[in-house]
């Protein structure tokens, strides 16, 4: 998408947005120098545009007990093994993001649990559709 469609004001609401979701058009219209109707169109035609596409929410997983976190690189054993692996990695809990990639593997996958147990039996499952590579979080800096 041409970064021309949206202007300096645009992208400066659009990090107000990125920063916290929460803000009401008022609130964003004082930092950028809008009345919150006029912030509140640019958002629609932002919307419109699909240059947002959704809202969402930061929260802390060690609060809910999902202290294990790891990025799983996966090397599916065929090509019929793509339909049914996105099939289970879509639906499974633990499975925050998943991206298909160039180099090294098919899939590079974000995974959370809630202990080192709930994690093998994760991988244990994964191996019913390749094999992978793990890479355990040790703490997140941003």
């Amino acid at each position: 998408m041409p970064q021309h469609l949206i202007d300096d004001v645009d992208y400066r609401i659009l990090q107000q947005l990125i920063q916290d979701s929460t803000l009401s058009h008022k609130e964003i219209g004082q930092q950028v120098h809008m009345t919150g109707q006029a912030v509140g169109a640019r958002i629609r035609r932002m919307r419109e545009l699909e240059i947002i596409e959704g809202y969402t929410v930061r929260w802390n997983p060690g609060k809910i007990g999902q202290n294990v976190q790891a990025f799983v690189t996966v090397f599916l054993a065929s090509n019929a093994a793509h339909p049914v692996f996105l099939a289970f990695a879509k639906e499974d809990r633990r499975v925050e993001e998943i991206h298909k990639v160039s180099g090294e593997g098919c899939y590079w996958m974000r995974v959370r649990a809630t202990s080192q147990e709930e994690l093998s039996t994760f991988l244990d499952e994964l191996l019913g559709y390749g094999n992978y590579k793990i890479s355990l979080v040790l703490s997140q800096i941003k």
